[in-house]
C-alpha cells in the first residue's frame, strides 16, 4: 500500500497506534514504519507490540521517511516544528491529525511549500471503525490525497471536504463518539431503572446502536425512513419517540454539535 515509501509518525499516542494497527492489518510491513515518541514506556509498548522502529528523537524518525503523520498535541506542535527545522520536512508529505491547526499554520511552521493533508479522525479508529475527513493543502497533489486516504481507509471510512468544513466535521464525527457513549449510557441506565441487570442493559444498548448504524450504512436508507419502519401506529416506539420530541432530543443533539463546532473554530484561532 505504501508502494516502497516509508511512513514516519511524530507522536505515538492512541490515534497513531490505531493507524499503525490498520496499516499492519492491511499488509504494510513493520519495516516500512518508524515512530518518534518521547515517553519511554510508550516506546517500549509500541516496539514490543508491533515490532516497529521507535525513536526518542523526532529527527531520527523523520530522516528516512517519505511521509510523516504528525500526531502530536496541538499545543506542542510549533515547538516540535521549530526544533526539527524546515529541513526536516523537505520533500515529505505531511499528514496532520492535529485538531485546530490549519493547513496554513502547518505550512507556516514547516515551510511554505510543504505538501500538507489535514485529517480529522475519531476514536473508533482504535477498533478500525473510524470516520475520517480529509482536506488538502494547495501544494498537495492528487497522488498525495490518494495516498493519505488509503491510510485512513484502513482504520474506517473516509471522505474529502473543504478545509472550511473541518470545524463542522469536528462537531459531528470528531466529538460525536462522546455523544453516542452518553446515549448508550442513558439507554443502559433506563434499562436498569426498569429492572434489567447492568451488564444486560449495556449489552443491549450498545448492540442496538451498533446494529442500527450498520443497518443504515448498508441499506443507504434515510434515517427517517428506518425510524418509520420501527414505529407502528399506537405502539411502544412512537410513545418513546413522542417523549424524545417533547424533551427536544434532536434539538439538544444539534445544539451540542453547534457548540463543539464553535469551540473548534475558537481553538483554531488560538
Amino acid at each position: 500500500m505504501l508502494h516502497g515509501r516509508k511512513l514516519g509518525f511524530i507522536g505515538g499516542g492512541n490515534m497513531a497506534e490505531a493507524i499503525i494497527k490498520g496499516l499492519l492489518a492491511g499488509g504494510v510491513t513493520a519495516a516500512e514504519l518508524v515512530v518518534a515518541e518521547p515517553v519511554a514506556e510508550r516506546r517500549e509498548f509500541l516496539r514490543g507490540t508491533y515490532g516497529i522502529d521507535v525513536h526518542t528523537d523526532n529527527g531520527e524518525a523523520a530522516a528516512g521517511a517519505d511521509a510523516l503523520i504528525i500526531a502530536v498535541k496541538p499545543q506542542v506542535f510549533r515547538g516540535m516544528a521549530t526544533a526539527l527545522g524546515a529541513g526536516g520536512f523537505d520533500g515529505k508529505l505531511l499528514i496532520s491529525i492535529m485538531a485546530g491547526i490549519s493547513i496554513g499554520g502547518i505550512e507556516e511552521a514547516c515551510g511554505g511549500s510543504s505538501r500538507v493533508i489535514r485529517v480529522m479522525p475519531n476514536t473508533p479508529a482504535l477498533v478500525l471503525a473510524g470516520a475520517s475527513a480529509l482536506c488538502r493543502g494547495k501544494n498537495a497533489t492528487d497522488d498525495d490525497l490518494f495516498f493519505a486516504r488509503g491510510i485512513f481507509d484502513l482504520v474506517g471510512t473516509t471522505c474529502v471536504v473543504d478545509e472550511k468544513l473541518m470545524d463542522a466535521v469536528t462537531g459531528v464525527s470528531g466529538s460525536g463518539p462522546a455523544y453516542v457513549f452518553m446515549f448508550i449510557e442513558a439507554l443502559s441506565d433506563a434499562g436498569v431503572k426498569n429492572g434489567l441487570p447492568r451488564d444486560v442493559a449495556t449489552q443491549l444498548a450498545a448492540q442496538t446502536v451498533f446494529g442500527s448504524a450498520k443497518l443504515l450504512l448498508e441499506t443507504g436508507d434515510h434515517p427517517g425512513v428506518l425510524k418509520e419502519k420501527v414505529t407502528s401506529p399506537g405502539g411502544t416506539t412512537i410513545a418513546g419517540v413522542a417523549s424524545l420530541e417533547r424533551d427536544s432530543f434532536r434539538g439538544a443533539v444539534m445544539a451540542a454539535v453547534d457548540a463543539a463546532t464553535v469551540r473548534s473554530a475558537e481553538l483554531g484561532k488560538k
